[in-house]
């Protein structure tokens, strides 16, 4: 494939966890020419840009991280149970510059779009400063989580005061004193709210939906806990590949209506005292996600503890969830203790829709103008594909990803999909739904297999067939819809922006399944996968 003249064998786009695993894996391990591009002026990926305040990862420090640096783990210090923004951004700053991969990335310069000539079976990537270059390889690393949701309020933008999106917050924001307005109460609703309620001179919290959170239990990381951890990082990351959620919390095999109400509520309990969403979810009992009577338990549960924590019945009844325990489960360090602060006001827009936001602040359909000086949207993301969707992305025949995805994200293995031949994507729809940097190395393990592969055998394309990207898809349905999670409105099924279809965006049968079926796809020969060589392309 020499013959073929291109800028790069590679062009990765992100540079988050993923966007550098990839890059040193193309560049280091395969010898490939890569060059990875960002519209972010540093690394960072997701924590570059939610900067806001609280913002901390909900995985435990030990494993948000790459594991393949084994150096690393032990000389890098974990000084609490979680890692908040400016400590990731930290870490991966470091990674960088540790791997020398900062000669090969270019920040400030996003792309905005590619497409692929199928006579040169080479990609032409363009980017917002008017250049483009070309490519073998186009490996994108978007993130989940990056393209950010602001809902169409009348009367958007007429605000005087300060606004922010938690997604893009800039340096130097001074909240102290000041009357603040959030709307939004997930994962990130939850963190800002917790860390801002105590400064500020009055918070008017506007929430959609209550919202089921249970304690994080961050503190710092006694130096002899420290030490177990990284003599056994072995066993620790085995044991996470082989899990359900990769999270390194115990999972139960337990049913909950197996044991009495007195045993549920002590084991409830025992996991509220110990902290962590996903210890709470998966450690406590094995049927909350599957069966209604078991997770009308949990529920109830946490609304007896919003019940204890709350002083104010009204407000209690607000916060309080009446739906299934069926979304991200979130975690927070003191949210619903905020609640009885004086100066936080909680808006149920369920039930007090917001009518106008005015110079002033926001109106809401009881005709009362909350007056604010400042306005942080807290409104989340169109995720998965939100991304993909403003990007002119064509692959063979013109295809454009917006027409591959019309009634909905899909790939096959959460990384590839049919008519895009040569592209790869790292946290595609329907990857594992886990602890990401470790669902990131795995992906990557893969994608970088596939190009070696198509490599070694002079493959001028390497494509995943419809039928396989079909199959999967089915697979991820027929998981997802024996769980109770596609009755809930979570954002991971659209249901947080409007008109948006609602499907299936990740492989909910854990990490160990997913790798084990990574590797019956490769077993059988890379079934699915098609490398086609010059004579058989076109």
């Amino acid at each position: 494939m020499s013959e073929i003249q291109t800028d790069y064998d590679s062009v990765v786009v992100g540079a988050g966890f993923g966007g550098l695993y990839m890059l040193k894996r193309l560049r280091d391990d395969l010898g490939q020419s890569v060059r990875l591009y960002d519209r972010a002026g540093g690394v960072g990926g997701t924590w570059y840009w939610n900067r806001y305040p609280g913002a901390m990862s909900d995985s435990y420090a030990h494993v948000y991280c790459f594991s393949f640096d084994k150096e690393l783990l032990q000389d890098w210090d974990i000084p609490n149970r979680y890692v908040k923004q400016p400590e990731v951004l930290k870490y991966l700053e470091h990674v960088a510059e540790r791997h020398d991969l900062y000669k090969d990335i270019q920040f400030n310069t996003g792309m905005t779009g590619a497409e692929f000539d199928e006579q040169r079976n080479v990609w032409t990537v363009r980017f917002d400063d008017g250049t483009e270059v070309t490519a073998r390889y186009l490996v994108t690393a978007l993130g989940l989580l990056s393209h950010r949701n602001i809902p169409a309020f009348p009367g958007l933008g007429s605000f005087a005061g300060e606004t922010y999106h938690t997604g893009a917050w800039p340096e130097g924001v001074e909240l102290a004193g000041k009357r603040v307005g959030i709307i939004g109460t997930g994962s990130t609703g939850v963190q800002v709210i917790t860390e801002i309620a105590p400064i500020v001179g009055h918070l008017t919290v506007f929430q959609r939906s209550p919202q089921y959170t249970v304690p994080a239990g961050n503190g710092p990381m006694p130096a002899e806990e420290q030490a177990e951890i990284k003599r056994n990082y072995d066993a620790i990351w085995e044991r996470i590949r082989k899990s359900i959620i990769g999270f390194d919390v115990p999972e139960s095999d337990v049913p909950a209506m197996s044991v009495s109400a007195e045993e549920r509520r002590r084991v409830f309990q025992d996991a509220w005292d110990k902290g962590n969403a996903f210890r709470f979810s998966f450690g406590t009992f094995s049927d909350i996600l599957v069966d209604p009577e078991a997770n009308e338990e949990t529920c109830k549960f946490v609304r007896s503890k919003i019940a204890e924590i709350v002083t104010d019945p009204e407000t209690a009844r607000k916060l309080s969830p009446h739906d299934l325990y069926a979304k991200r489960p979130l975690c927070d360090s003191g949210y619903y203790q905020q609640y009885n602060r004086d100066n936080v006001n909680l808006v149920h827009v369920g039930e007090t829709p917001i009518e106008e936001i005015v110079p002033s602040g926001i109106r809401t359909a009881d005709g009362v103008t909350h007056e604010l000086d400042v306005l942080i949207y807290a409104t989340g993301f169109d995720a998965i594909d939100g991304s993909y969707k403003v990007l002119d992305l064509k692959g063979r025949g013109g295809r454009t990803m917006q027409e591959h995805w019309a009634d909905g994200p899909t790939s096959f293995m959460g990384m590839a999909t049919n008519a895009f031949p040569n592209m790869f994507i790292v946290l595609g729809p329907n990857g594992p739904f886990t602890n990401l940097p470790p669902a990131i190395e795995v992906q990557g393990e893969w994608i970088y297999d596939v190009i070696a592969r198509a490599e070694q055998d002079g493959a001028a394309t390497v494509e995943v067939t419809r039928e396989a990207e079909d199959g999967w898809t089915k697979t991820c349905e027929d998981i997802a819809n024996a769980t109770l999670l596609p009755q809930s409105n979570a954002w991971f099924f659209g249901a947080n922006i409007p008109g948006k279809p609602h499907a299936i965006t990740f492989y909910l049968g854990g990490m160990g399944g997913y790798r084990e079926a990574l590797d019956e796809i490769v077993s059988d020969g890379y079934r699915g996968v098609e490398f086609r060589t010059p004579a058989t392309t076109g």
